[in-house]
């Protein structure tokens, strides 16, 4: 496992993946609806802890409508992030993150459970990192928290959002591991909570060794696409069985975090 100084690199290269590959997710969101999971059966039933899903790079809250759906049919008190376009500074984003956190935290006294696909789970990391009292655990999906090595477009993509946030007087840079935000400098340590990166080796958007730990106990591999990691049936059980194990392994402490991580 790497040490928590080289958790977050400054390597930044594009990486050879197959985007066509994200064609087929349309196959997970069909695998999805043909599983019993997707419909709360052999689902650990849920305690009403609070849980807030956040959007990757260029997305939105819209399409991970189902998962937040899907988290109140099984038990649990479902937070959409409202962060808005996941395109915007870093420290912005996990700033109007801490918002829903604190807003969910003292809705239910409870510490927050983020899931974060792609970017999102980077955002989650920081967050638990910077906040870490509020926080009861994150799950990424397919999240590149160990540096960035993404397809040759979304590298392109992601160098106009970092031009446009720099003509609107951040950081020029931004979206860069030598930004000096506090987000992406909290990035560099280990959340010390409980915490898990799930992902798969046939990611057509980032390089999945990006993604992991490098610890068997906390990566989860599992088949599909990028994009349909959010409509993953098997990922929907390993959600499922992850938050319950956190709740029955966690006792509260003030401020309502886990009192000792996985």
């Amino acid at each position: 496992m790497f040490t928590p100084e080289s958790y977050f690199h400054g390597d930044e290269r594009p990486a050879e993946v197959p985007i066509w590959r994200e064609a087929l997710a349309g196959l997970d969101w069909l695998a999805l609806r043909g599983s019993p999971i997707f419909y709360g059966w052999g689902a650990p039933r849920g305690d009403g802890a609070p849980v807030v899903v956040v959007p990757g790079f260029l997305g939105t809250d819209l399409y991970l409508l189902e998962l937040y759906c899907w988290l109140g049919r099984i038990g649990y008190r479902a937070y959409l992030s409202r962060i808005g376009r996941n395109a915007e500074c870093i420290d912005l984003l996990v700033d109007r993150l801490f918002e829903t956190i604190d807003r969910a935290h003292e809705n239910t006294g409870r510490g927050v459970h983020l899931i974060g696909h792609s970017l999102g789970g980077v955002l989650s990391r920081a967050a638990a990192a910077r906040r870490p009292e509020r926080i009861a655990s994150v799950i990424t999906l397919g999240s590149p928290f160990r540096g960035i090595h993404s397809h040759p477009l979304v590298m392109g993509a992601t160098a106009a959002v970092r031009a446009r946030v720099h003509r609107q007087g951040r950081r020029p840079d931004c979206y860069t591991a030598r930004c000096g935000c506090e987000s992406v400098n909290a990035l560099r340590t280990l959340p010390p909570v409980p915490q898990i990166a799930i992902y798969t080796k046939t990611d057509g958007i980032v390089d999945w060794r990006v993604c992991v730990n490098d610890d068997p106990e906390t990566d989860f591999a599992v088949p599909g696409t990028h994009v349909g990691l959010v409509f993953n049936p098997v990922v929907y059980r390993l959600i499922a069985a992850r938050l319950a194990v956190t709740a029955a392994e966690s006792t509260r402490v003030p401020g309502g975090a886990p009192s000792r991580s996985a």
